[in-house]
């Protein structure tokens, strides 16, 4: 069967591996250019010798062991999950030490980990995490979206925290296997999914600042439904305050590590204290605009031109390049109805621009929330009103119904890979 390739429009793909897919289909995982948002694995003066031989020495799904769990849990209603409190029977465990490199990957009942307390993930973050989902689409079937992307951030996350290299499309390979494994936990309803939390940590067992000579690398799943509690679709307040910052130019805000997350929380309290659900994160002396919470931010507003656009931050490297970034800025490109433009956007643009009647709509983008509309920031003791649900909020409304329609196989598309 030819190979199945996930190609993404607005970029500008590579040839890489291939993995093997249920059915003998074949997947490709395609890197993009920088300006696509997704860097080559290799940067500079090419890939290390070492990186190289791990990658040649990666852990094979052929090799995938599988003892499943033999008592199970019972599954939740769909319609009262709260997001990450619920895992599933099974988990994926992959060892690696730089003595005997990758292990055999292993589906096991779902375990604590044993850890020695020295372990370099709990004293220095050596760690890393990606986001992702499995959907049951209309049709009963079950799918990944855009898996491939976040394969590549994972690996470039590993790279900047000198945790092992691993071949993307194995892994991709095993993840699917395992959702396969536990496909009854795929919820039977449209407003809820699976979440897939793998997780790479250094397991180095000394109190040494170095690279780990040990690692694991676990998939756990984890059935979900709305992120926020508000629910899936009502609007958030923000607070934006420059006093804390979420990542900055040379640090590691365009990677999901931990370390950038666990520092957010002290913010989250205090704009939870001043009546706000998130923080507008801001950068620089000029107050950029950065991410919302968790999030990915978007502006849709009459710019200074007088043009309808679409802005979002550009990545240079505080921004995390999120998946459903991509894909809200591949699918404005493809329609090519408005300006779709990656700037930068500072406070002051934004005030002058509601002073002006120029905001339309601005919302939150990622994994978790897919869009969340923005109606209110608080910003220098002030209450900035947004008017994006007086204004439908029809852009924002349009991106979550196009691509809960891919997620959930109301409409066929190469961003949808199937899993059974």
């Amino acid at each position: 069967m030819a190979s199945k390739k996930l190609r993404e429009p607005g970029l500008r793909p590579e040839k890489a591996p291939e993995a093997q897919l249920q059915g003998g289909e074949t997947l490709e995982l395609e890197k993009a250019n920088v300006n696509g948002g997704y860097q080559n694995e290799c940067t500079g003066g090419g890939c290390s010798g070492e990186m190289g031989k791990q990658m040649t020495e990666s852990f094979k799904a052929s090799d995938l062991i599988i003892t499943p769990a033999t008592t199970f849990k019972e599954k939740p209603d769909p319609t009262g999950l709260v997001f990450g409190t619920v895992f599933t029977d099974n988990m994926l465990t992959i060892q690696w030490s730089l003595a005997s490199g990758w292990e055999k990957p292993y589906i096991k009942p779902l375990e604590n980990l044993s850890l020695h307390p020295a372990s370099s993930a709990l004293h220095y973050a050596t760690e890393l995490f990606e986001g992702m989902k499995a959907y049951r689409g209309v049709d009963g079937k079950i799918r990944l979206f855009r898996p491939t992307l976040n394969m590549d951030r994972m690996a470039r996350s590993a790279r900047r925290t000198t945790l092992p290299a691993f071949d993307k499309n194995e892994l991709l390979e095993c993840i699917r296997k395992l959702v396969e494994v536990e496909q009854e936990w795929v919820p039977y309803s449209t407003s809820a999914s699976l979440y897939i939390r793998p997780t790479l940590i250094g397991t180095e067992p000394s109190l040494g600042v170095k690279k780990p000579t040990k690692a694991l690398l676990y998939v756990i799943l984890s059935p979900v439904g709305p992120y926020f509690a508000s629910g899936s679709f009502n609007p958030i307040s923000l607070w934006a305050d420059p006093k804390y910052v979420r990542a900055w130019k040379g640090g590691t805000g365009d990677c999901k590590l931990g370390g950038n997350y666990g520092s957010a929380i002290y913010a989250q309290q205090e704009a939870l204290e001043f009546g706000c659900q998130q923080v507008l994160w801001l950068y620089g002396d000029d107050h950029q605009i950065t991410e919302v919470g968790t999030m990915n931010l978007f502006l849709y507003w009459i710019n200074e031109d007088g043009e309808n656009e679409l802005a979002t931050p550009p990545l240079d490297g505080i921004i995390l390049p999120g998946v459903t970034r991509q894909s809200i800025l591949d699918l404005a490109l493809n329609w090519g109805e408005f300006k779709v433009s990656e700037r930068y956007i500072t406070m002051s643009d934004l005030t002058a621009a509601l002073e002006e009647n120029r905001v339309k709509e601005m919302f939150g983008a990622g994994t978790a929330c897919v869009v969340c509309p923005i109606s209110k920031i608080l910003y220098k003791g002030k209450h900035l009103h947004i008017p994006t649900m007086e204004n439908g909020p029809e852009l924002t409304t349009r991106f979550l119904n196009k691509l809960s329609d891919i997620q959930y196989g109301r409409e066929d598309s190469d961003w949808a890979v199937l899993v059974s």
